[in-house]
């Protein structure tokens, strides 16, 4: 059983910056940031692969957002600038054990399939 505690959620305006925490309470092969909208579908953000460092964004976030992680700690980061209202949703934190990697796909295709989620956390951008 692997525990995720996300935090750095907030109420920014547009143009602001947040960034978001999850610790892991174990190792991992890959972690990623999710996020869900109301009345929308769950949608990957950002995915890292823990071993090699590889990184998948979500195009819209390209150039905007970063995720990184510090194996040490176990705990995974999504520092995100110019921040936009369409980027307001539940934001989550999901971790997969083992390969093959079940966040994303080939040619980076993210995929809903994370052995473990943590309970989220908000973020708001005002325009």
């Amino acid at each position: 059983q692997v525990q995720l505690v996300e935090s750095g959620g907030g109420s920014v305006q547009a143009g602001g910056s947040l960034r978001l925490s999850c610790a892991a309470s174990g190792d991992n092969y890959c972690m990623g940031w999710f996020r869900q909208a109301p009345g929308k579908e769950r949608e990957g953000v950002a995915v890292i692969f823990g071993g090699s460092g590889t990184t998948f964004y979500r195009d819209s976030v390209k150039g905007r957002f970063t995720i990184s992680q510090d194996r040490a700690k176990n705990t995974l980061y999504l520092q995100m600038n110019s921040l936009k209202p369409e980027d307001t949703a539940m934001y989550y934190c999901g971790v997969d054990l083992r390969a093959p990697c079940g966040l994303v796909g080939p040619r980076g295709r993210f995929a809903d399939g994370a052995d473990y989620w943590g309970q989220g956390t908000q973020v708001t951008v005002s325009s």
